[in-house]
């Protein structure tokens, strides 16, 4: 597009120079992932300007690309997955098929178009109703960049992506940024998903990398009759849903489930195959989250205030009763309680632990099965590890958990928290039912959209309680986080419950929860005749009819990483 104004403005001899200067980049080392395309485009342009490349380098780079494939349209960009499959992989090979794949390597060219297509198949559900981004892996400062991945598949000769839903993508995206104040920081994009936000923030970052989301402007190069400027917009699986019905997308290859919930048109993400080195509690907030949700993006660690700010920030709640912040029995320190994770503390030695793997066993039934580790790490036999089978499954607004301990060591504390809530203003309030027991949140993010939260715990647990945090929301400054707490205190037998059945559902409204969707289960039923889930499926069986079986046997076969 900048041929003209830039390339044909230097002369033969300046352009001799720019050449050098790019062939000594392409012909050289690189890192061993996605930058291997950097090298490729390069020579690309070297090629299609008459410069003499080494084709065996070209040709060495490109096999590995395609071996990083994992199917489903993803790439494995080293150990995770993340959005490097869609604004790397799937947006440069596009440009090097046209540049020099289908003139000079048509093999090559024909499975990285193959890839791309495959990914249109499910990529589009990805994102919520509103076309709205999950925050989610590194480099989230790139934001609507992952809407490039249509761009460039619709650069490829067959192309498969629906123009009309890749615009309409493309748009609720973008509009999920600029629509906000907090966007730009002194006339810049901020550093962080909405306004700054420091625990997003990766150590190879710079005040100019939240510009890789000029990629999604890729569009831009399609000619003004292009379908992705005249198709008539569609909202794909949003438009066919019926009321409360969830889609569920599984995709083995790169280990992630994504569900659409008609009910609050958010996108839930659940993922697998994540292995961070113990302590790396940066990697696990973008990685290792039980879920990631597009209207609820991820908090980092809370930071506990004193009571004098929970009453300034917590104190505009009107509670049925008089709410406890803290579980009986569990009044967890900083760095005990995490959003969307499980944290496990030894009662006798007081060392705290995150789940730093999470082994894929796919879904059986609806079921998602996956496995965690506790300080997973390879001079260590598992069965010296602290785990977690878990199990869940969709319900309209959000998922419902019954997780299973794998411990070997007892006395210990378990706490798990919901999503970080965005504290603007906001009620909470109390309920119980029979053993069950609930915390529900309304309020307002900070450009004023309602919200709603509820967390529900049921067999396993001893109680729930709440922490405000400031500085760990990526979108309010100050926010909430429930959390579910229970201790496990004799080393084998006795009927502790095994099973830990909790759920978490949100929306984007004031309307409260009715208590039929904060209480969704009419009965649970375990195998063995104490009732604590030590061995056998366990049913649930929900209000609405469903029935759902929750069997963990065969899991250890099964697990992938």
């Amino acid at each position: 597009m900048s041929r003209e104004a830039v390339w044909e403005s230097y002369t033969k001899a300046e352009k001799d120079v720019i050449a050098a200067f790019l062939a000594s980049f392409a012909h050289a080392n690189t890192v061993p992932q996605n930058w291997r395309m950097f090298n490729m485009l390069d020579m690309a342009f070297l090629a299609m300007e008459g410069y003499p490349i080494d084709r065996e380098i070209m040709l060495d780079h490109a096999q590995a690309i395609l071996d990083y494939y994992a199917g489903d349209g993803w790439y494995r960009d080293g150990q995770s997955f993340d959005y490097y499959s869609c604004w790397a992989f799937n947006f440069y090979a596009p440009l090097w098929n046209r540049w020099y794949g289908y003139e000079n390597e048509p093999f090559l060219a024909q499975k990285f178009e193959e890839y791309s297509n495959r990914l249109m198949e499910s990529y589009a559900d990805f994102f919520d109703a509103d076309g709205f981004t999950n925050m989610w892996g590194r480099s989230c400062i790139y934001r609507f960049a992952s809407t490039s991945a249509f761009d460039g598949n619709l650069l490829l000769r067959r192309s498969a992506a629906d123009a009309g839903l890749a615009r309409r993508i493309a748009s609720g995206s973008l509009l999920q940024f600029l629509t906000r104040g907090d966007f730009l920081k002194d006339g810049i994009p901020a550093m962080g998903f909405y306004g700054q936000f420091p625990p997003l923030v990766q150590g190879y970052s710079c005040a100019e990398s939240p510009f890789w989301m000029g990629k999604a402007f890729l569009c831009l190069h399609l000619p003004e009759n292009h379908s992705f400027w005249t198709a008539k917009e569609n909202n794909g699986t949003w438009e066919r849903l019926q009321k409360n019905e969830v889609k569920q997308t599984v995709l083995d290859g790169p280990a992630l489930c994504f569900t659409n919930h008609e009910a609050n048109g958010e996108t839930v993400l659940r993922t697998g195959k994540v292995v961070k080195n113990v302590g790396d509690r940066h990697g696990l907030w973008n990685y290792a989250k039980l879920c990631f949700n597009t209207k609820y993006p991820w908090e980092a660690a809370p930071q506990m205030v004193s009571s004098s700010v929970l009453q300034r920030t917590c104190g505009e709640a009107k509670p049925e009763k008089k709410p406890e912040t803290a579980v009986p029995g569990c009044v967890p320190a900083a760095g005990e309680v995490e959003s969307q994770q499980y944290v496990l503390k030894d009662l006798t030695s007081g060392s705290v632990s995150l789940a730093n793997a999470t082994f894929w066993g796919g879904v059986r039934d609806g079921i998602l099965y996956r496995r965690q580790y506790f300080d997973y790490r390879l001079d260590t036999e598992t069965h010296w590890m602290q785990g977690l089978f878990l199990a869940d499954f969709p319900v309209p607004c959000g998922v419902l958990r019954a997780d299973k301990m794998k411990l070997f060591r007892r006395p210990v504390q378990f706490t798990l928290g919901a999503y970080g809530f965005p504290d603007n203003g906001t009620s909470l309030t109390e309920y119980a039912e029979g053993g069950a027991r609930a915390i529900m949140l309304c309020g307002k993010d900070a450009i004023g959209k309602p919200r709603c939260l509820a967390m529900t715990i049921y067999d396993g647990w001893d109680g729930l309680g709440w922490l405000c945090s400031e500085g760990t929301n990526p979108d309010s400054e100050r926010s909430i986080v429930i959390y579910a707490g229970a201790q496990k205190k004799k080393q084998y037998g006795g009927c502790e419950s095994y099973i830990m059945i909790s759920q978490v559902i949100t929306k984007e409204s004031a309307e409260p929860f009715t208590r039929e969707e904060i209480f969704p289960i009419r009965s649970v039923s375990y195998t063995d005749p104490a009732g604590c889930g030590t061995f056998g499926p366990v049913v649930i069986e929900l209000k609405n009819g469903e029935k759902r079986v929750v069997d963990y046997e065969a899991m250890e076969g099964n697990l992938r990483l």
